[in-house]
Protein backbone atom coordinates (compact mmCIF):
# COMPACT_ATOMS: atom_id res chain seq x y z
CA UNK A 1 0.00 0.00 0.00
CA UNK A 2 3.08 2.58 0.83
CA UNK A 3 4.41 1.59 -2.53
CA UNK A 4 1.16 2.85 -4.46
CA UNK A 5 1.18 5.71 -2.47
CA UNK A 6 4.55 6.69 -3.69
CA UNK A 7 3.41 5.91 -7.24
CA UNK A 8 0.38 8.05 -7.03
CA UNK A 9 2.51 10.50 -5.06
CA UNK A 10 4.97 11.12 -7.65
CA UNK A 11 2.26 11.38 -10.37
CA UNK A 12 0.86 13.87 -8.86
CA UNK A 13 3.82 15.64 -8.62
CA UNK A 14 4.70 15.28 -12.17
CA UNK A 15 1.42 16.65 -13.08
CA UNK A 16 2.59 20.23 -11.52
CA UNK A 17 3.83 22.79 -13.26
CA UNK A 18 4.41 25.18 -10.35
CA UNK A 19 8.67 25.19 -10.69
CA UNK A 20 8.52 25.12 -6.69
CA UNK A 21 6.85 21.65 -6.83
CA UNK A 22 9.89 20.92 -9.57
CA UNK A 23 11.91 19.02 -7.31
CA UNK A 24 13.20 15.90 -7.10
CA UNK A 25 11.34 12.94 -4.35
CA UNK A 26 12.74 11.36 -1.58
CA UNK A 27 12.54 7.96 -0.56
CA UNK A 28 10.21 6.72 -3.60
CA UNK A 29 10.56 3.79 -5.27
CA UNK A 30 12.30 3.21 -8.25
CA UNK A 31 10.44 1.28 -11.62
CA UNK A 32 13.15 -1.49 -11.07
CA UNK A 33 12.09 -2.13 -6.76
CA UNK A 34 8.62 -1.66 -7.83
CA UNK A 35 8.81 -4.02 -11.07
CA UNK A 36 10.56 -6.44 -8.49
CA UNK A 37 7.43 -6.82 -6.31
CA UNK A 38 4.54 -7.17 -9.04
CA UNK A 39 2.82 -9.90 -6.36
CA UNK A 40 2.52 -6.56 -4.34
CA UNK A 41 0.59 -4.25 -6.61
CA UNK A 42 -1.46 -7.53 -8.18
CA UNK A 43 -2.56 -7.53 -4.27
CA UNK A 44 -3.26 -4.24 -3.76
CA UNK A 45 -5.09 -4.46 -7.21
CA UNK A 46 -7.20 -7.43 -5.74
CA UNK A 47 -7.96 -5.35 -1.72
CA UNK A 48 -10.01 -2.57 -4.17
CA UNK A 49 -12.60 -5.02 -4.19
CA UNK A 50 -13.04 -4.37 -0.30
CA UNK A 51 -12.47 -0.58 -0.14
CA UNK A 52 -15.94 0.22 -0.30
CA UNK A 53 -17.10 2.53 1.77
CA UNK A 54 -21.01 2.74 3.04
CA UNK A 55 -21.57 6.31 0.99
CA UNK A 56 -19.58 4.44 -1.90
CA UNK A 57 -20.74 0.52 -1.89
CA UNK A 58 -19.71 -1.24 -4.62
CA UNK A 59 -23.13 -3.46 -4.10
CA UNK A 60 -24.44 -0.82 -5.84
CA UNK A 61 -27.94 -0.76 -3.70
CA UNK A 62 -28.80 2.91 -4.12
CA UNK A 63 -28.10 2.99 -7.64
CA UNK A 64 -29.43 -1.02 -8.66
CA UNK A 65 -32.20 -1.95 -6.22
CA UNK A 66 -33.36 2.06 -4.94
CA UNK A 67 -33.90 3.18 -7.99
CA UNK A 68 -35.59 0.12 -9.25
CA UNK A 69 -38.30 0.08 -6.68
CA UNK A 70 -37.23 -3.10 -5.71
CA UNK A 71 -35.87 -0.96 -2.03
CA UNK A 72 -36.70 1.91 -0.21
CA UNK A 73 -33.62 4.00 0.62
CA UNK A 74 -34.24 4.26 4.39
CA UNK A 75 -32.72 5.37 7.10
CA UNK A 76 -34.14 8.07 9.58
CA UNK A 77 -35.74 9.85 6.98
CA UNK A 78 -35.33 11.51 3.65
CA UNK A 79 -32.42 13.55 4.76
CA UNK A 80 -30.81 10.99 5.96
CA UNK A 81 -27.88 10.46 2.85
CA UNK A 82 -30.23 12.50 1.36
CA UNK A 83 -28.57 12.25 -2.18
CA UNK A 84 -30.11 8.41 -1.80
CA UNK A 85 -33.34 10.12 -1.83
CA UNK A 86 -33.18 12.20 -4.98
CA UNK A 87 -31.91 8.94 -6.33
CA UNK A 88 -34.92 7.18 -5.20
CA UNK A 89 -37.05 10.02 -6.55
CA UNK A 90 -34.98 11.13 -9.53
CA UNK A 91 -35.16 14.86 -8.49
CA UNK A 92 -32.10 17.03 -7.86
CA UNK A 93 -29.55 14.02 -9.46
CA UNK A 94 -26.90 17.17 -9.55
CA UNK A 95 -23.70 16.29 -11.03
CA UNK A 96 -21.79 18.23 -8.01
CA UNK A 97 -23.60 15.64 -5.59
CA UNK A 98 -20.84 14.21 -3.60
CA UNK A 99 -21.73 10.57 -3.55
CA UNK A 100 -21.38 10.29 -7.37
CA UNK A 101 -17.90 12.08 -7.32
CA UNK A 102 -16.95 9.73 -4.60
CA UNK A 103 -17.70 6.57 -6.28
CA UNK A 104 -16.00 7.73 -9.59
CA UNK A 105 -13.06 8.62 -8.05
CA UNK A 106 -12.72 5.44 -6.09
CA UNK A 107 -13.14 3.11 -9.16
CA UNK A 108 -10.47 4.94 -10.68
CA UNK A 109 -8.06 4.77 -7.73
CA UNK A 110 -8.96 0.94 -8.21
CA UNK A 111 -8.33 1.23 -12.05
CA UNK A 112 -4.83 3.29 -11.42
CA UNK A 113 -3.70 0.22 -9.42
CA UNK A 114 -4.49 -2.65 -12.00
CA UNK A 115 -2.73 -0.27 -13.90
CA UNK A 116 0.46 -0.25 -11.84
CA UNK A 117 0.29 -3.74 -11.48
CA UNK A 118 0.35 -4.30 -15.33
CA UNK A 119 3.00 -1.88 -16.04
CA UNK A 120 5.25 -4.04 -13.75
CA UNK A 121 4.12 -7.35 -15.44
CA UNK A 122 4.74 -5.72 -18.52
CA UNK A 123 8.42 -4.89 -18.11
CA UNK A 124 9.13 -8.09 -17.17
CA UNK A 125 10.29 -11.23 -19.38
CA UNK A 126 8.71 -13.40 -21.25
CA UNK A 127 10.40 -15.95 -19.30
CA UNK A 128 8.96 -14.83 -16.53
CA UNK A 129 6.60 -17.13 -13.88
CA UNK A 130 3.28 -16.05 -13.68
CA UNK A 131 3.55 -13.48 -16.30
CA UNK A 132 0.71 -13.63 -18.52
CA UNK A 133 -1.72 -15.37 -15.44
CA UNK A 134 -1.08 -12.03 -13.56
CA UNK A 135 -1.45 -9.96 -16.51
CA UNK A 136 -4.84 -11.83 -17.01
CA UNK A 137 -5.79 -11.10 -13.44
CA UNK A 138 -5.08 -7.45 -13.61
CA UNK A 139 -7.29 -7.05 -16.61
CA UNK A 140 -9.83 -8.99 -15.32
CA UNK A 141 -9.97 -6.94 -12.59
CA UNK A 142 -10.27 -3.49 -14.74
CA UNK A 143 -12.83 -4.96 -16.97
CA UNK A 144 -14.94 -5.49 -13.53
CA UNK A 145 -14.11 -1.77 -12.88
CA UNK A 146 -14.99 -0.67 -16.69
CA UNK A 147 -18.18 -2.35 -16.79
CA UNK A 148 -19.20 -0.95 -13.41
CA UNK A 149 -18.28 2.77 -14.58
CA UNK A 150 -20.09 2.45 -17.88
CA UNK A 151 -23.30 1.04 -16.59
CA UNK A 152 -23.56 4.01 -14.08
CA UNK A 153 -22.23 6.66 -16.10
CA UNK A 154 -21.97 5.38 -19.12
CA UNK A 155 -20.01 7.80 -21.08
CA UNK A 156 -16.58 7.39 -19.05
CA UNK A 157 -12.65 7.85 -19.65
CA UNK A 158 -10.84 4.49 -20.79
CA UNK A 159 -7.41 4.69 -19.05
CA UNK A 160 -4.90 1.97 -19.41
CA UNK A 161 -1.46 1.40 -18.44
CA UNK A 162 -0.40 2.73 -21.96
CA UNK A 163 -1.60 5.82 -20.84
CA UNK A 164 1.46 8.60 -19.12
CA UNK A 165 -0.30 10.12 -16.13
CA UNK A 166 0.34 13.54 -17.63
CA UNK A 167 -2.01 12.57 -20.40
CA UNK A 168 -5.24 11.66 -17.70
CA UNK A 169 -6.58 14.65 -17.99
CA UNK A 170 -7.02 14.39 -22.07
CA UNK A 171 -8.46 11.02 -22.35
CA UNK A 172 -11.75 12.28 -22.90
CA UNK A 173 -14.98 10.70 -21.85
CA UNK A 174 -16.43 10.37 -25.25
CA UNK A 175 -13.42 9.79 -26.92
CA UNK A 176 -14.97 5.78 -27.43
CA UNK A 177 -18.57 5.85 -29.14
CA UNK A 178 -20.97 3.51 -26.83
CA UNK A 179 -20.28 -0.10 -28.79
CA UNK A 180 -16.16 0.90 -29.26
CA UNK A 181 -16.27 1.34 -25.03
CA UNK A 182 -18.04 -1.77 -24.56
CA UNK A 183 -15.44 -3.54 -27.11
CA UNK A 184 -11.99 -2.51 -25.02
CA UNK A 185 -13.72 -3.63 -21.58
CA UNK A 186 -14.72 -6.94 -24.14
CA UNK A 187 -11.14 -7.03 -24.73
CA UNK A 188 -9.92 -6.91 -21.48
CA UNK A 189 -12.39 -10.13 -20.42
CA UNK A 190 -11.13 -11.60 -23.50
CA UNK A 191 -7.49 -11.61 -22.45
CA UNK A 192 -8.53 -12.66 -19.58
CA UNK A 193 -10.20 -15.66 -20.17
CA UNK A 194 -7.71 -16.83 -23.06
CA UNK A 195 -4.79 -16.64 -20.59
CA UNK A 196 -6.14 -17.62 -16.80
CA UNK A 197 -6.40 -21.47 -15.74
CA UNK A 198 -9.67 -23.29 -15.28
CA UNK A 199 -8.84 -23.01 -11.20
CA UNK A 200 -6.58 -21.40 -9.11
CA UNK A 201 -4.49 -22.59 -5.99
CA UNK A 202 -5.99 -19.56 -3.82
CA UNK A 203 -9.81 -18.27 -3.31
CA UNK A 204 -10.44 -15.07 -4.69
CA UNK A 205 -8.51 -15.37 -7.69
CA UNK A 206 -10.06 -15.25 -11.04
CA UNK A 207 -10.09 -18.07 -13.08
CA UNK A 208 -10.98 -18.86 -16.70
CA UNK A 209 -14.44 -18.92 -15.84
CA UNK A 210 -14.80 -15.91 -14.37
CA UNK A 211 -13.54 -14.09 -16.97
CA UNK A 212 -16.22 -15.68 -19.55
CA UNK A 213 -19.17 -15.15 -17.61
CA UNK A 214 -18.18 -11.66 -17.01
CA UNK A 215 -17.44 -11.25 -21.07
CA UNK A 216 -20.64 -13.16 -21.82
CA UNK A 217 -22.39 -10.92 -19.39
CA UNK A 218 -20.24 -7.22 -21.45
CA UNK A 219 -21.79 -8.72 -24.20
CA UNK A 220 -24.89 -8.89 -23.16
CA UNK A 221 -24.81 -5.45 -22.42
CA UNK A 222 -23.36 -4.42 -25.70
CA UNK A 223 -25.93 -6.41 -27.86
CA UNK A 224 -28.71 -3.69 -26.61
CA UNK A 225 -27.27 -1.05 -29.01
CA UNK A 226 -28.39 2.52 -27.51
CA UNK A 227 -28.28 6.21 -29.28
CA UNK A 228 -26.45 9.15 -27.45
CA UNK A 229 -29.96 9.73 -25.60
CA UNK A 230 -29.85 6.23 -24.56
CA UNK A 231 -32.83 4.80 -26.41
CA UNK A 232 -32.39 1.14 -27.47
CA UNK A 233 -32.22 0.94 -30.96
CA UNK A 234 -31.20 -2.11 -31.93
CA UNK A 235 -30.38 -5.56 -30.25
CA UNK A 236 -27.47 -6.97 -32.18
CA UNK A 237 -28.06 -10.90 -32.91
CA UNK A 238 -24.55 -11.30 -33.73
CA UNK A 239 -23.85 -10.20 -30.14
CA UNK A 240 -26.61 -12.46 -28.35
CA UNK A 241 -24.97 -15.54 -30.44
CA UNK A 242 -21.69 -14.90 -28.31
CA UNK A 243 -23.81 -14.71 -25.25
CA UNK A 244 -24.75 -18.23 -25.87
CA UNK A 245 -21.77 -19.18 -27.16
CA UNK A 246 -19.54 -18.39 -23.79
CA UNK A 247 -22.16 -19.44 -21.37
CA UNK A 248 -22.24 -22.68 -22.71
CA UNK A 249 -18.52 -22.52 -22.15
CA UNK A 250 -19.00 -21.80 -18.36
CA UNK A 251 -22.36 -23.94 -17.90
CA UNK A 252 -20.04 -26.72 -18.59
CA UNK A 253 -17.51 -26.18 -16.12
CA UNK A 254 -17.00 -27.15 -12.90
CA UNK A 255 -20.08 -24.66 -11.44
CA UNK A 256 -23.66 -26.31 -10.34
CA UNK A 257 -27.11 -24.58 -8.85
CA UNK A 258 -26.36 -24.34 -5.04
CA UNK A 259 -28.62 -27.15 -3.70
CA UNK A 260 -30.48 -24.95 -1.32
CA UNK A 261 -30.49 -20.78 -2.05
CA UNK A 262 -29.63 -20.09 1.43
CA UNK A 263 -26.25 -21.31 0.74
CA UNK A 264 -25.28 -18.24 -1.94
CA UNK A 265 -25.91 -15.63 1.09
CA UNK A 266 -24.62 -17.23 3.94
CA UNK A 267 -21.50 -17.65 6.22
CA UNK A 268 -20.16 -21.28 6.62
CA UNK A 269 -21.57 -22.24 2.83
CA UNK A 270 -19.85 -19.58 1.08
CA UNK A 271 -17.55 -19.72 -2.24
CA UNK A 272 -19.81 -23.17 -2.68
CA UNK A 273 -20.43 -24.72 -6.58
CA UNK A 274 -22.55 -21.71 -7.62
CA UNK A 275 -19.85 -19.45 -6.92
CA UNK A 276 -17.86 -18.15 -9.73
CA UNK A 277 -15.93 -14.71 -8.20
CA UNK A 278 -16.50 -13.12 -4.91
CA UNK A 279 -15.07 -10.77 -2.83
CA UNK A 280 -13.90 -12.23 0.03
CA UNK A 281 -14.02 -10.66 3.47
CA UNK A 282 -12.25 -11.64 6.89
CA UNK A 283 -11.55 -10.72 10.63
CA UNK A 284 -9.05 -12.21 13.20
CA UNK A 285 -6.38 -11.09 10.30
CA UNK A 286 -3.82 -9.21 12.06
CA UNK A 287 -5.25 -5.84 10.73
CA UNK A 288 -7.87 -3.18 13.62
CA UNK A 289 -11.49 -4.33 12.02
CA UNK A 290 -10.73 -7.37 9.74
CA UNK A 291 -11.70 -6.45 6.06
CA UNK A 292 -15.04 -6.28 6.64
CA UNK A 293 -18.20 -5.93 4.05
CA UNK A 294 -18.31 -2.70 4.88
CA UNK A 295 -20.14 -1.50 2.05
CA UNK A 296 -23.28 -2.90 3.30
CA UNK A 297 -23.37 -1.59 7.17
CA UNK A 298 -26.53 0.53 6.24
CA UNK A 299 -28.69 -2.68 5.50
CA UNK A 300 -28.38 -3.78 9.31
CA UNK A 301 -31.83 -3.43 11.17
CA UNK A 302 -32.09 -0.49 14.03
CA UNK A 303 -33.25 -3.80 16.16
CA UNK A 304 -29.75 -5.40 15.85
CA UNK A 305 -27.87 -1.90 15.47
CA UNK A 306 -27.46 0.63 12.44
CA UNK A 307 -29.05 1.92 10.65
CA UNK A 308 -32.38 0.05 8.59
CA UNK A 309 -31.11 1.74 5.22
CA UNK A 310 -32.28 -0.52 2.07
CA UNK A 311 -35.39 -1.38 2.68
CA UNK A 312 -37.07 -4.03 0.64
CA UNK A 313 -40.24 -2.22 -1.26
CA UNK A 314 -44.06 -3.24 -1.05
CA UNK A 315 -43.96 -3.76 -4.57
CA UNK A 316 -41.33 -5.85 -4.60
CA UNK A 317 -42.75 -8.30 -1.73
CA UNK A 318 -45.73 -8.41 -3.69
CA UNK A 319 -44.15 -9.80 -7.02
CA UNK A 320 -43.15 -13.11 -4.95
CA UNK A 321 -46.71 -13.81 -4.67
CA UNK A 322 -47.96 -16.92 -6.58
CA UNK A 323 -51.39 -17.79 -8.03
CA UNK A 324 -52.85 -21.38 -7.55
CA UNK A 325 -50.37 -22.99 -10.41
CA UNK A 326 -47.35 -21.91 -8.71
CA UNK A 327 -46.50 -19.54 -11.26
CA UNK A 328 -46.31 -15.47 -10.72
CA UNK A 329 -48.94 -13.13 -10.86
CA UNK A 330 -47.81 -11.37 -14.05
CA UNK A 331 -50.72 -8.65 -14.36
CA UNK A 332 -52.15 -8.20 -10.75
CA UNK A 333 -49.66 -8.61 -8.52
CA UNK A 334 -49.74 -5.54 -6.84
CA UNK A 335 -53.51 -4.79 -7.03
CA UNK A 336 -53.25 -5.98 -3.17
CA UNK A 337 -50.49 -5.83 -0.58
CA UNK A 338 -48.62 -9.10 0.34
CA UNK A 339 -51.03 -11.03 3.16
CA UNK A 340 -49.72 -14.23 5.13
CA UNK A 341 -52.74 -16.09 3.53
CA UNK A 342 -50.85 -15.67 0.38
CA UNK A 343 -48.96 -18.35 -1.70
CA UNK A 344 -45.46 -17.17 -2.17
CA UNK A 345 -42.28 -17.99 -3.97
CA UNK A 346 -39.78 -19.18 -1.17
CA UNK A 347 -37.56 -16.68 -2.52
CA UNK A 348 -39.14 -14.12 -0.86
CA UNK A 349 -38.23 -15.61 2.81
CA UNK A 350 -34.41 -15.46 1.50
CA UNK A 351 -35.01 -12.04 0.68
CA UNK A 352 -36.91 -9.88 2.79
CA UNK A 353 -36.88 -10.04 6.48
CA UNK A 354 -40.65 -10.05 7.75
CA UNK A 355 -41.91 -9.35 11.40
CA UNK A 356 -42.60 -12.71 13.06
CA UNK A 357 -40.43 -14.28 10.94
CA UNK A 358 -37.20 -16.18 11.97
CA UNK A 359 -34.10 -13.62 11.61
CA UNK A 360 -31.36 -15.03 9.14
CA UNK A 361 -32.66 -19.01 9.38
CA UNK A 362 -32.50 -18.48 13.39
CA UNK A 363 -36.06 -20.01 14.80
CA UNK A 364 -35.26 -18.39 18.20
CA UNK A 365 -34.75 -14.96 17.14
CA UNK A 366 -37.69 -13.64 15.04
CA UNK A 367 -38.13 -10.32 13.52
CA UNK A 368 -40.01 -7.40 14.95
CA UNK A 369 -41.39 -4.56 13.81
CA UNK A 370 -40.16 -2.91 16.24
CA UNK A 371 -36.65 -3.48 15.24
CA UNK A 372 -38.02 -0.82 12.21
CA UNK A 373 -36.69 2.43 12.67
CA UNK A 374 -39.27 4.67 10.76
CA UNK A 375 -41.81 2.25 9.59
CA UNK A 376 -44.27 5.27 9.05
CA UNK A 377 -41.99 6.10 6.43
CA UNK A 378 -40.34 3.21 5.10
CA UNK A 379 -42.48 0.24 6.00
CA UNK A 380 -41.70 -2.98 8.03
CA UNK A 381 -39.24 -4.81 6.01
CA UNK A 382 -35.59 -5.71 6.22
CA UNK A 383 -32.83 -6.90 3.32
CA UNK A 384 -31.66 -10.45 4.08
CA UNK A 385 -29.13 -11.68 1.69
CA UNK A 386 -25.74 -8.96 2.98
CA UNK A 387 -27.31 -9.66 5.98
CA UNK A 388 -25.94 -12.44 8.74
CA UNK A 389 -27.02 -14.09 12.26
CA UNK A 390 -26.99 -12.05 14.88
CA UNK A 391 -23.79 -13.93 16.31
CA UNK A 392 -21.71 -13.06 13.27
CA UNK A 393 -21.76 -9.61 13.14
CA UNK A 394 -18.68 -7.47 14.10
CA UNK A 395 -19.38 -4.19 15.76
CA UNK A 396 -16.95 -1.18 14.42
CA UNK A 397 -18.59 2.04 16.16
CA UNK A 398 -21.84 2.40 15.82
CA UNK A 399 -21.89 -0.46 12.57
CA UNK A 400 -22.30 -3.72 12.16
CA UNK A 401 -20.68 -5.37 9.28
CA UNK A 402 -19.84 -8.73 8.86
CA UNK A 403 -17.23 -11.03 6.88
CA UNK A 404 -19.99 -12.29 4.60
CA UNK A 405 -18.35 -13.21 0.62
CA UNK A 406 -20.12 -10.58 -1.95
CA UNK A 407 -20.86 -12.81 -4.87
CA UNK A 408 -19.78 -10.92 -8.15
CA UNK A 409 -20.59 -13.82 -10.85
CA UNK A 410 -22.89 -16.80 -9.83
CA UNK A 411 -23.78 -19.13 -12.29
CA UNK A 412 -27.13 -18.66 -11.91
CA UNK A 413 -27.11 -15.11 -13.41
CA UNK A 414 -24.94 -17.33 -16.76
CA UNK A 415 -28.17 -19.60 -17.16
CA UNK A 416 -30.51 -16.60 -17.22
CA UNK A 417 -28.27 -14.62 -19.42
CA UNK A 418 -28.12 -17.78 -21.67
CA UNK A 419 -31.60 -17.75 -21.55
CA UNK A 420 -31.88 -13.90 -22.16
CA UNK A 421 -30.42 -14.56 -25.60
CA UNK A 422 -32.04 -17.54 -26.21
CA UNK A 423 -35.75 -16.05 -26.06
CA UNK A 424 -34.39 -12.79 -28.29
CA UNK A 425 -32.81 -14.66 -30.67
CA UNK A 426 -36.14 -16.66 -31.10
CA UNK A 427 -35.26 -19.67 -29.75
CA UNK A 428 -37.29 -19.52 -26.59
CA UNK A 429 -37.92 -23.36 -25.88
CA UNK A 430 -34.20 -23.76 -25.51
CA UNK A 431 -34.56 -21.18 -22.64
CA UNK A 432 -37.12 -22.73 -20.95
CA UNK A 433 -35.37 -26.01 -18.94
CA UNK A 434 -32.77 -22.78 -17.69
CA UNK A 435 -35.83 -21.02 -15.73
CA UNK A 436 -37.57 -23.92 -14.48
CA UNK A 437 -34.03 -25.40 -12.97
CA UNK A 438 -34.02 -22.06 -11.14
CA UNK A 439 -37.60 -22.62 -10.15
CA UNK A 440 -37.05 -26.26 -9.35
CA UNK A 441 -34.19 -24.57 -6.95
CA UNK A 442 -36.53 -22.43 -5.37
CA UNK A 443 -39.00 -25.06 -4.83
CA UNK A 444 -36.45 -27.23 -3.28
CA UNK A 445 -35.01 -24.33 -0.42
CA UNK A 446 -37.42 -24.40 2.00
CA UNK A 447 -35.48 -26.60 4.78
CA UNK A 448 -34.34 -23.78 6.31
CA UNK A 449 -37.56 -21.65 6.41
CA UNK A 450 -39.13 -22.78 9.22
CA UNK A 451 -40.89 -21.76 12.79
CA UNK A 452 -39.53 -23.44 16.21
CA UNK A 453 -42.61 -25.64 15.75
CA UNK A 454 -41.42 -26.75 12.54
CA UNK A 455 -44.07 -24.97 10.59
CA UNK A 456 -43.31 -23.38 7.26
CA UNK A 457 -42.31 -19.80 8.00
CA UNK A 458 -45.03 -18.76 4.92
CA UNK A 459 -47.16 -20.52 2.43
CA UNK A 460 -45.12 -21.57 0.06
CA UNK A 461 -46.41 -22.58 -3.81
CA UNK A 462 -44.25 -22.78 -6.77
CA UNK A 463 -44.28 -24.51 -10.18
CA UNK A 464 -42.02 -24.33 -13.60
CA UNK A 465 -43.33 -23.63 -17.20
CA UNK A 466 -45.36 -26.54 -18.57
CA UNK A 467 -46.18 -25.51 -21.80
CA UNK A 468 -49.44 -26.06 -23.21
CA UNK A 469 -50.70 -26.81 -19.80
CA UNK A 470 -49.80 -23.67 -17.25
CA UNK A 471 -49.10 -21.39 -20.06
CA UNK A 472 -48.24 -20.94 -23.72
CA UNK A 473 -44.71 -20.50 -24.38
CA UNK A 474 -44.13 -18.15 -26.95
CA UNK A 475 -41.56 -15.66 -27.44
CA UNK A 476 -43.47 -12.65 -25.79
CA UNK A 477 -44.26 -14.85 -22.84
CA UNK A 478 -41.06 -16.24 -22.52
CA UNK A 479 -39.54 -12.30 -22.58
CA UNK A 480 -41.86 -11.67 -19.14
CA UNK A 481 -41.10 -14.66 -17.53
CA UNK A 482 -37.28 -14.01 -18.03
CA UNK A 483 -37.55 -10.65 -16.67
CA UNK A 484 -40.11 -11.54 -14.27
CA UNK A 485 -37.48 -14.41 -13.34
CA UNK A 486 -34.58 -12.43 -12.98
CA UNK A 487 -36.36 -9.77 -10.46
CA UNK A 488 -37.25 -12.64 -8.35
CA UNK A 489 -33.67 -14.96 -8.26
CA UNK A 490 -31.20 -11.28 -7.88
CA UNK A 491 -33.76 -9.46 -5.94
CA UNK A 492 -31.80 -6.84 -3.33
CA UNK A 493 -28.50 -7.38 -5.36
CA UNK A 494 -28.18 -4.54 -6.69
CA UNK A 495 -29.15 -5.47 -10.59
CA UNK A 496 -32.70 -4.37 -11.34
CA UNK A 497 -32.13 -0.84 -12.62
CA UNK A 498 -29.48 -1.87 -15.12
CA UNK A 499 -31.69 -4.77 -16.70
CA UNK A 500 -34.64 -2.36 -16.96
CA UNK A 501 -31.77 0.15 -18.76
CA UNK A 502 -30.29 -2.68 -20.98
CA UNK A 503 -34.10 -3.64 -21.73
CA UNK A 504 -34.71 0.02 -22.68
CA UNK A 505 -37.75 -0.04 -20.35
CA UNK A 506 -36.86 1.91 -17.38
CA UNK A 507 -38.72 4.78 -17.76
CA UNK A 508 -42.51 2.77 -18.27
CA UNK A 509 -41.94 0.80 -15.92
CA UNK A 510 -40.67 3.14 -13.27
CA UNK A 511 -43.41 5.64 -13.94
CA UNK A 512 -45.93 2.80 -13.45
CA UNK A 513 -44.18 1.68 -9.75
CA UNK A 514 -44.27 5.63 -8.68
CA UNK A 515 -47.94 5.86 -9.80
CA UNK A 516 -48.71 3.14 -7.47
CA UNK A 517 -46.26 3.56 -4.57
CA UNK A 518 -47.07 6.85 -4.13
CA UNK A 519 -50.34 6.06 -2.22
CA UNK A 520 -48.33 3.84 0.04
CA UNK A 521 -45.03 5.54 0.59
CA UNK A 522 -45.98 9.24 0.58
CA UNK A 523 -42.46 10.49 0.09
CA UNK A 524 -42.34 9.06 -3.30
CA UNK A 525 -45.54 11.75 -4.36
CA UNK A 526 -43.09 13.85 -6.58
CA UNK A 527 -41.01 11.14 -7.96
CA UNK A 528 -40.62 10.86 -11.12
CA UNK A 529 -38.20 8.91 -14.27
CA UNK A 530 -37.74 11.63 -17.23
CA UNK A 531 -36.58 9.47 -20.35
CA UNK A 532 -33.68 10.35 -22.04
CA UNK A 533 -31.48 11.26 -18.82
CA UNK A 534 -32.26 9.62 -15.98
CA UNK A 535 -30.92 5.79 -17.37
CA UNK A 536 -27.49 6.95 -16.01
CA UNK A 537 -26.07 9.47 -13.65
CA UNK A 538 -24.55 12.95 -14.17
CA UNK A 539 -21.25 13.07 -15.10
CA UNK A 540 -19.33 14.00 -11.52
CA UNK A 541 -18.58 18.24 -11.71
CA UNK A 542 -15.37 17.72 -10.31
CA UNK A 543 -14.37 15.27 -13.14
CA UNK A 544 -15.59 17.76 -15.63
CA UNK A 545 -13.20 20.46 -14.29
CA UNK A 546 -10.13 17.40 -13.72
CA UNK A 547 -10.89 17.48 -17.40
CA UNK A 548 -10.25 21.36 -17.92
CA UNK A 549 -14.00 21.01 -19.16
CA UNK A 550 -13.33 18.64 -21.96
CA UNK A 551 -15.51 16.22 -20.39
CA UNK A 552 -19.12 15.77 -22.45
CA UNK A 553 -22.08 15.95 -19.51
CA UNK A 554 -24.63 13.39 -19.95
CA UNK A 555 -28.26 14.48 -21.63
CA UNK A 556 -31.07 16.20 -19.90
CA UNK A 557 -28.22 17.47 -16.67
CA UNK A 558 -26.66 20.37 -16.58
CA UNK A 559 -22.45 21.04 -16.41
Amino acid sequence: MKKIFSILLIAALSACSKSYLDVAPKATLSQIQVSGDYEGLVTAAYASLGNDHYNTPWSLWPYGDVRAGDAYKGGRDEADIQNFYFLEIFKQVRSDIGEFDGLWFQYYVAISRVNAALTSLNALGDTAAKKKVRQAEMRFLRGHWYFQLKVLFKNIPFIDETVPTNEYANVLNTALANDALWQRIADDFKFAADNLPTSQPQIGRANKYAALAYLAKTKLYQAYEQDDKHNVTKINTARLNEVVTLCNEVIAGPYSLASDFANNFSIGTENGTESIFSVQYSKDDGTMFGRLNFGDVLGTPQGIGCCDFRKPSQNLVNSFKTTADGLPDFNTFNNSDYVAANTVDPRLNHTVAMPGHPWKYDASLLYQESWNRTPDVYGVYASLKENVKKSQYVQVGPFYASTKNRILLRLADVMLWKAEALIELGRQSEALPLINALRNRSKNSTSLLKLANGDYESNFSIDVYKPGINCDWTQNFARQVLRFERRLEFAMEGMHFFDLVRWGIAESYMNAYFAKEKDKRKYLKDAYFQKNRDEYLPIPLNQIRFSRNQYVQNPGYLQ
